[in-house]
């Protein structure tokens, strides 16, 4: 149906106006069958983001087969592309690795409070969501590693998750409780948070203690953040106001098992590791196909010299595809 729309729209316009575990190691792009609705998208040909103002294009058509970096970690998380280099933590090791292409992988810090999701401020400086230590720590210029955001009210967080960060330094987090082991809980719900760049800090989001709120994201413009909800196997979104308040709650999308850490490219399209792959979605929610992982993917994130490879954590390995798309 959308294409149909589309194929009118295009005809009218004479003068040309336009209006994971068990995949195998030779993954590949595919599309998913159970999409099963008229809402699918037919890939047009080889054009690049933004040099065409026609039909959306699909992102996964000609992606590389997954490809391992390195494998022989515990469970990898929070991969982040910063400074030429690509960041991501092995949680039970309590470390933060540097990938410098092509494969010569370092360790950044150790130990890093068994940190999770990783980010960067506006002026650089590097965020991290620490299950031990139940905060949001930032790096200092000089190296010393200090909290960010360390309570709600005066009361702990339970493990800190995933971070997206907006241009004018607005931080949004999760807060579920994977990483309390045993400790107790002070909040009384599962959260999802801002912080202001005045270091204001309110709750975007609130759930109950079986809600397993994770991996968070923008939309490009930053009008729209996107929350995975692991437990409900859904994504949530959120509309966005120039002052970083969010309103409009609404189910993005669903069938999204596991869903965990997210990437969106610069055309808007929402990238989601889930039990099946990587799930890649249009602005609209509507499923483009998924991109098989030969692990359950963890996290993904976009990087490398021209922004168009997508990197994935997934449990004891580092993979990469090559996309048509760069990375927002």
């Amino acid at each position: 149906m959308r294409r149909a729309l589309l194929l009118t729209l295009l005809l009218a316009a004479c003068d040309g106006e336009t209006p994971p575990d068990d995949a195998g190691a030779d993954a590949s792009a595919t599309l998913d069958a159970a999409a099963g609705d008229d809402a699918g998208h037919d890939a047009s040909p080889g054009r690049d983001a933004g040099t065409d103002a026609g039909a959306p294009i699909d992102p996964l058509e000609g992606a590389s087969p997954a490809r391992l970096i390195q494998g022989g970690f515990a469970f990898l998380e929070g991969p982040h592309w910063t400074d030429g280099a690509l960041l991501f933590t092995d949680i039970p090791r309590s470390t933060i690795h540097r990938l410098t292409l092509p494969d010569t992988v370092e360790e950044l810090r150790n130990p890093s409070g068994a940190a999770n999701g990783l980010a960067t401020l506006p002026d650089g400086r590097l965020l991290a969501a620490e299950h031990e230590n139940r905060r949001v720590s930032v790096t200092e210029a000089d190296g010393s590693v200090v909290g960010f955001a360390t309570d709600f009210e005066g009361s702990a967080f339970h493990s800190p998750n995933d971070l997206a960060v907006r241009a004018d330094g607005t931080v949004y987090f999760s807060d579920p409780p994977y990483g309390l082991d045993g400790r107790p809980r002070e909040l009384d719900f599962n959260g999802v948070f801002r912080r202001a760049p005045d270091g204001a800090l309110e709750t975007v989001w609130r759930g109950d203690a079986s809600s397993r709120p994770n991996g968070v994201a923008l939309s490009p413009d930053a009008s729209v953040l996107y929350v995975a909800y692991t437990a409900a196997g859904l994504v949530r979104a959120f509309d966005v106001a120039a002052d970083g308040s969010t309103s409009g709650e609404r189910i993005f999308a669903e069938g999204t098992p596991n869903a965990d850490g997210m990437a969106v490219d610069a055309d808007g399209n929402l990238f989601v590791a889930t039990a099946d792959g990587v799930v890649a979605l249009a602005p609209d929610g509507s499923r483009w196909g998924t991109l098989e992982v030969p692990e359950t993917p963890s996290n993904c994130a976009f990087g490398g010299p021209d922004g168009r490879t997508l990197f994935v954590t997934a449990r004891s390995g580092l993979y990469a595809f090559d996309l048509r798309v760069p990375g927002a």
